[in-house]
């Protein structure tokens, strides 16, 4: 299903309505109180100085001060209950911003900015923690991607729109502005359905300081969704950056005026909201986290390619954005510029879908609240270490360059940390390039418990089929051989595959492997086992071996039969062997299926029921 039908569905339109309008909104204050404040009240250089460093001071700090208690809010309360008062807030905020706008008083204005940054914490943990509540898993990155396009895209407009309706109308326009959407924004919160509490019998803690702890422990109890919110939290220390500079790099480097810097924002925004959507695709509907290391190449490849495309004043200024196009090499820029938003949206929605897919649902609001307070963490540190490098006398160009390569050090070390990562994206690519995959019956394998897979053996390739197309972490069965095998030894190691060997080869080994799946099983994971005991020599299901049957005489757990076809034909099967002919690759993308069949009772079933069922799933193949 394409991720637009979603746009169609109750159960997820208003909530994107809603989101998309606050984030308008957020930043049609914003820009209509920067112009407001830093070009139609006659203040000094030092009190728009002053001004400029208070207002990012008082939006980040509610981060901070009540994140925890909003992670508690969400968790215990009904989540579309919560979003109508947090939209009434937004109303009554706006109705003070236009106050502000009318008396021309930075005093409100800025009361405003830190009621909108309590508005954004307050709506952060439901705004991330209802969407797996309303979505089916293989919609999770979909509706993630549609998100953050929306977000992008609704930030742009509303910069636009902020600024043209004070600069262009005055005061009125700006008022009847803000307030009009925040009321839009209620109308769409009440037609979203309502979703139960995650926790209401959660004790809530009313000390931030101590809540605050918990939230990052939380947070931090699951190592890859912890290494996810860090890499979220790099994502805004790496935009952070890029965008507090992009004023002045306009003007200083791009020669641009006003409609140059919508065009560059405008170019960011839309390469997010095009990578975002892509994710759904590329994904496969399933939750790709190696799209990350992809997305991480892409930042740095174009974050380095920017520096060089100009580095150096031009000599003009104050050109119009048909004008900035005309020059030659600017349409250059402009390429990297969308690219490496393209790229940060690879990097951004599979992270954030892997939060959402493997936090336990009542403790997600918790984390996301964790996450915010280590995201404001990364932004004040971001301004900080831009403010330093610039005043040590590099120019933004450089600036742009440092981070590049900076974000190409922190996600090795992040994906040193977590092998994972990498692990999905080798998987991700070798899958891609070589087969068209296509599934049935995946929301048979359980979202959560244990869970014994079995499946045909047909080639070297089936466990990085499966890999990539089961939306949970698998635990493979496998020849202790196969460790030996350059790429495949990395990716089975990081994928945390049990080596196994007959009993009359290593009988200790033997004796480990059905300790480690016993181990795996009881700690609900999903186990993948190829009970044939080899690679099929003739294309054929060969016998299942008894040894499913010790495992599951010790852990009866369900069963999830599961069918590979139209890989004997592959170089990577013994078909070209068993000929006498060398393993030569026919083609490549070539059209193959993995069929999951219903799960069956592991303490009712034995090897010869489970080779008949995935039989049945395998058919007859040409």
């Amino acid at each position: 299903m394409s991720q637009f039908r979603l746009l169609g569905k109750r159960r997820f339109a208003p909530f994107f309505a809603v989101q998309s309008l606050a984030a308008f909104n957020d930043n049609a204050f914003r820009n209509a109180t920067i112009v407001l404040v830093g070009f139609q009240m006659g203040l000094s250089t030092n009190q728009i100085g002053f001004y400029s460093n208070l207002a990012p001071a008082l939006f980040i700090l509610p981060f901070f001060l009540f994140s925890a208690s909003a992670g508690q809010i969400a968790e215990k309360f009904e989540k579309q209950r919560l979003i109508v008062w947090v939209k009434l807030f937004e109303i009554a905020a706006m109705c003070v911003a236009a106050w502000g706008f009318y008396a021309q008083s930075p005093l409100l204005l800025f009361v405003v900015l830190f009621l909108m940054g309590l508005h954004s914490t307050v709506f952060g943990p439901i705004k991330y923690a209802i969407l797996p509540q309303v979505l089916e898993s293989k919609e999770l990155v979909g509706g993630n991607g549609l998100v953050e396009t929306g977000t992008s895209i609704a930030i742009l407009v509303g910069m636009i729109a902020g600024g043209a309706a004070i600069h262009g109308f005055g005061a009125p326009a700006a008022s009847v502005l803000v307030i009009g959407v925040a009321l839009l924004g209620l109308a769409a919160s009440l037609a979203i359905p309502r979703v139960p509490a995650a926790a209401p019998s959660l004790k809530f803690n009313w000390n931030f300081i101590v809540e605050s702890g918990r939230v990052l422990k939380l947070a931090a109890k699951q190592r890859a969704v912890f290494n996810s919110i860090l890499g979220i939290s790099w994502f805004w220390f790496f935009g952070g950056v890029v965008t507090a500079q992009l004023p002045n790099y306009t003007r200083l480097y791009l020669g641009g005026g006003a409609s140059v810097e919508i065009l560059v924002l405008a170019l960011f925004s839309i390469g997010v909201g095009i990578g975002s959507l892509l994710c759904e695709k590329l994904s496969g509907h399933k939750v790709e986290i190696g799209l990350v290391p992809l997305g991480a190449f892409g930042m740095t490849v174009f974050g380095v390619l920017l520096y060089f495309a100009r580095h150096a004043m031009p000599g003009y200024a104050d050109l119009d954005w048909l004008a900035f196009l005309h020059v030659s090499g600017n349409w250059w820029i402009a390429l990297d510029l969308t690219l490496l938003g393209l790229f940060a949206g690879f990097f951004i929605v599979p992270l954030f879908a892997l939060v959402q897919s493997r936090t336990p649902q009542g403790e997600l609001s918790r984390v996301i609240a964790g996450n915010n307070i280590i995201n404001a963490v990364f932004l004040v540190v971001a301004a900080v270490f831009g403010i330093g490098l610039l005043a040590m006398g590099l120019t933004i160009p450089q600036l742009f360059l440092v981070t590049a390569l900076l974000n190409a050090a922190v996600t090795l070390w992040i994906f040193l940390l977590v092998p994972e990562f990498l692990m999905r994206f080798v998987d991700w690519l070798l899958i891609s390039v070589l087969y068209r995959v296509r599934t049935q019956g995946l929301d048979r394998v359980p979202d959560e418990g244990p869970a014994l897979l079995v499946c045909n053996h047909v080639s070297f390739m089936d466990a990085l089929i499966i890999m990539g197309s089961i939306r949970r972490p698998v635990r493979f069965v496998m020849y202790h051989k196969i460790f030996r095998v350059p790429v495949l030894s990395f990716v089975f190691r990081a994928a945390k595959a049990i080596p196994i060997a007959g009993g009359k080869e290593n009988p200790k080994l033997m004796a480990r492997a059905f300790d480690a799946v016993d181990a795996a099983l009881a700690d609900g994971e999903l186990v993948c086992v190829f009970p044939e005991g080899g690679l099929s020599l003739d294309g054929e299901i060969a016998p299942f071996r008894h040894g499913v049957e010790k495992i599951l005489a010790r852990r009866p757990v369900p069963v999830v039969p599961m069918a590979l076809r139209g890989l004997w034909q592959s170089m990577w099967s013994q078909r070209d062997s068993r000929l006498g002919r060398a393993r030569l690759p026919r083609r490549f993308r070539a059209r193959i299926e993995l069929a999951v069949g219903s799960p069956m009772d592991g303490a009712a079933s034995n090897a010869a029921q489970m080779e008949a069922a995935v039989r049945g799933l395998r058919g007859v193949e040409a």
